[in-house]
C-alpha cells in the first residue's frame, strides 16, 4: 500500500495517510476541518535481482570501435 500526502489549502498543513489505491482520498484537514488536495511527490524504485545494469543499459567492451573512411579521388 502506498503512502499519499495531502495538503491542506486552508492551513497549508500536508498530511501523509497509509492508504489502498481503491481507498477514497481523504477530503478534510484532521487539524482545521479545511480541504484537502493530493501532492504529487517523487517515487523511490529499487531494482532487485540480477541482470538490470549488465544486460540493459550496459556497452560491450569486446566490440572495436567503427571508423568511418573516405575515399578521395584525385584528378
Amino acid at each position: 500500500m502506498p503512502f499519499y500526502r495531502y495538503q491542506c489549502e486552508v492551513c497549508g498543513k500536508t498530511t501523509e495517510a497509509f492508504q489502498k489505491m481503491s481507498d477514497e482520498p481523504l477530503k478534510i484537514c484532521p487539524e482545521c476541518g479545511g480541504k484537502l488536495k493530493k501532492v504529487l511527490s517523487n517515487v523511490g524504485i529499487v531494482f532487485k535481482g540480477s541482470g538490470y545494469y549488465s544486460t540493459d543499459s550496459k556497452k560491450s567492451t569486446s566490440a572495436s570501435p567503427t571508423t568511418s573512411t573516405t575515399s578521395s579521388k584525385s584528378e
